[in-house]
Order: C-alpha cells, then sequence, then structure tokens
C-alpha cells in the first residue's frame, strides 16, 4: 500500500520552502499544500516596499499555484481551508467537510495581524497588510488619496512609512512607545532612526494611543489619549503579528505564544510539525526569513528520514527603511550586558557586550552598517 501523502496546510515561505527543501531528497513521497488563499509564490516581505517602486500584485507574484505544483511535482489546494485536523485518525478537514489523509502534516499556518480594541464607526476601514491580496487592497484604497496613517512604528510600520513618503504621500506614525523600534533598538538608535525618517517627510506622533477612530465623509478622524485628533485619508495598522494557533489548540497540540515544537519542529504528535510565524521553537517565536529558511531545511532533512535538528546562526535583520540603513541582531532577552554606543553625524554602532566584552548583540545605523558583517561573525548562535 502506497504512503499518505505529506500534507503542509499553508502556502507562505514556510510552507514552499520546506516543499522545496524535501523534493531535493525525495523526488517520489506525495506531497499536497492546502491555502485558504490563491496559493501562489511571492516574497512577502516586497509587501513592505513595493509602493515606491510601482509593483503591483501581479508583479511581486513569482509564480502561480499551478506552476508551483508543476515545479515541485506536488498537488495544491488552492481556496480551501481547513477547519479541524485529527491526529488520531490522521485526516485534516475542509471547510464543506471534505476529509484528506496525510502520513506527516506540516503546519506552515502564518499569523494574523493584531486588532487593537478602538473605538468608533470608522473601525472596519483599517486596513492592515500580510499577504498579496491585502497589498492589492491598500492599492485600490490609496487611488486618488494624499495622506496616510500608520499605526506602530515597529519593523513592518516603520518600512511601509518609508515606502508610502518615498512614493509621495504624507505619513504620520502613531505609537506608544518612546521611538521608533523600541523592541529592537537602544535609545540612541531609535532616535537616530526617527531623525532619518522626519527627513523625507514622515511625522511621528510618539508615546501616544489611538483611541477612536470616525469617519468624516471620505475621511478618518483619529483621536488619541492625549486629545490630539488627526485627520487622515488611509489608516494601515501594522502593529505586529500573533501566531495562528487555534486549529493545533483545537487537536490537542500544546500552544503558549505560538504552537510548541521541539528542536525538531515536532509537536507532542510524532508525525506533525509546525515552523515559521505560527511555531514556537524551543520559546522562540521568530517572524523573520532566516529563521524559516533554517527551519525548513531542517524539518525537510527530517521528513527524508533524517532525523535533525534545527540550529539557527546568529541572523542580523536588514530593516527596509532605505532612508535610514539599519542592521540589528537582537540580543537574547535573557542576556547580561549593557550597550556600548557610539554615535556621530553619519550613523550610529550599538554594540551589546557581555561584563567579559563578549559581542552578544548590535544595532548598526547609517554608515555603521559597513560593519554588519565583521561584526556578525563574532555574535554567538542563537539557538546551537
Amino acid at each position: 500500500m502506497s504512503r499518505q501523502p505529506i500534507v503542509i496546510i499553508g502556502s507562505g515561505l514556510a510552507g514552499y520552502t520546506v516543499a522545496r527543501e524535501f523534493r531535493k531528497l525525495d523526488t517520489e513521497t506525495s506531497i499536497q499544500i492546502i491555502s485558504a488563499d490563491h496559493g501562489g509564490f511571492y516574497s512577502k516581505p516586497m509587501l513592505s516596499n513595493a509602493l515606491a517602486t510601482g509593483k503591483t500584485p501581479l508583479s511581486i507574484l513569482n509564480a502561480n499555484a499551478e506552476k508551483m505544483a508543476e515545479q515541485l511535482k506536488m498537488t495544491i489546494r488552492s481556496h480551501s481551508r481547513v477547519t479541524a485536523f485529527d491526529p488520531a485518525s490522521k485526516n485534516v478537514t475542509l471547510q464543506g467537510g471534505e476529509k484528506l489523509p496525510y502520513s506527516q502534516l506540516i503546519l506552515a499556518l502564518g499569523a494574523d495581524p493584531i486588532r487593537l480594541p478602538l473605538e468608533g464607526d470608522g473601525v472596519d476601514a483599517i486596513l492592515s497588510v500580510n499577504d498579496l491580496d491585502d497589498y492589492h487592497q491598500l492599492c485600490i484604497t490609496l487611488k486618488g488619496k494624499k495622506d496616510v496613517t500608520i499605526l506602530g512604528a515597529g519593523l513592518i510600520g516603520c518600512e511601509f512609512a518609508n515606502d508610502l513618503a518615498v512614493a509621495g504621500y504624507r505619513v504620520r506614525v502613531i505609537d506608544i512607545s518612546a521611538r521608533p523600534l523600541g523592541r529592537l533598538l537602544p535609545q540612541a538608535g531609535g532616535a537616530f532612526l526617527q531623525q532619518r525618517l522626519e527627513a523625507v517627510g514622515i511625522v511621528f506622533h510618539m508615546g501616544a494611543a489611538t483611541q477612536r477612530v470616525e469617519r468624516i465623509q471620505e475621511s478618518l478622524r483619529l483621536t488619541l489619549d492625549n486629545g490630539e485628533v488627526i485627520q487622515t485619508d488611509v489608516l494601515l495598522s501594522a502593529i505586529g503579528l500573533r501566531p495562528r494557533t487555534a486549529l493545533a489548540e483545537a487537536a490537542g497540540i500544546k500552544v503558549n505564544r505560538g504552537i510548541t515544537v521541539s528542536r525538531s519542529l515536532q509537536t507532542r504528535y510524532s508525525d506533525i510539525y509546525a515552523l515559521g510565524d505560527c511555531a514556537e521553537v524551543d520559546g522562540r517565536v521568530l517572524p523573520f526569513v532566516m529563521p524559516i529558511m533554517h527551519a525548513a531545511r531542517g524539518l525537510a532533512a527530517t521528513l527524508a528520514r533524517t532525523p535533525t535538528l534545527v540550529r539557527y546562526p546568529a541572523m542580523p535583520v536588514v530593516v527596509k527603511t532605505p532612508a535610514c540603513a539599519t542592521v540589528v541582531s537582537p540580543p537574547d532577552p535573557h542576556a547580561q550586558g549593557e550597550w556600548l554606543i557610539e554615535e556621530s553625524e553619519n550613523g550610529v554602532k550599538a554594540l551589546f557586550q557581555s561584563a567579559q566584552g563578549k559581542l552578544l548583540g548590535y544595532a548598526l545605523l547609517g554608515m555603521a552598517t559597513r560593519e554588519k558583517n565583521l561584526l556578525a561573525a563574532q555574535l554567538p548562535a542563537v539557538m546551537e
């Protein structure tokens, strides 16, 4: 009797990279990807810096589902939503009731944008961009508009702000933190980034929270907790992502911040794995490209019957803000040490060092980013 297929739920970078890496090791085993959307492959990180270069949703798409199925010799079920899976009978249930068997199940579910609990009749007009369909909606909404306000001065918020400003929009950014990228950069780095983004026209409202969003004809009126009122044409939320864990939790799989998995990306069930934005690997949720790539290669080897533990080297993150070149490799949250900072007119070099002088993390901005590779070689692995 032939082996049941490997089933991957999710057609993002995590799902497709596992399939691609597995195909390098095994060309025969059947693979199925189940995708809630169109199932095409594209670079999701590109979405936050595509407007200034005039990229359309179609030009961002690398390959549609049909082409991906042909390339990887697999089956792709587009516009198919999984409503449940049963570890005992080893099948997944699709919306409509159809059941699909699996030999091994890969949860590459991604994450959902966090929505703030705001008041007002304009809340349903708030946009977020988490996939290609969202980007398409943003492009439609922006037509004929001039003012864009962004909720959140984190990584994605700053990238979109820079992109929209270069594309010719008047951009405001609102965040409760004192500085942009407050979770990733020390004070001097955040201040330098803000200064450079302000130079391209971005207005920051820091240390403030939005309370109400109301419709005023074709515009939206925001009321902040400090009493300030802002009128804008388009409101984009970029305050973070929440791993999609509901399916796993309903199946009896442990979840914490994400779906809890071991270093082999295995859940409590030996034939169910999780990776990408939905997964918490040995206590870490790392929603970035490089961790996904390393995890996918390790999991592909495990699926090909070579059990492999995931290892994360140092993985500096390049922030896509052309107005201010920025590379950051945050220290482990539990690391003991202090920031040593060198500031100049052209950049900020911030090194997080232990008491013994060992480099544990860095934040480089402006001209200091030239040292990113040299310093990266001195960083410890994220997970050995």
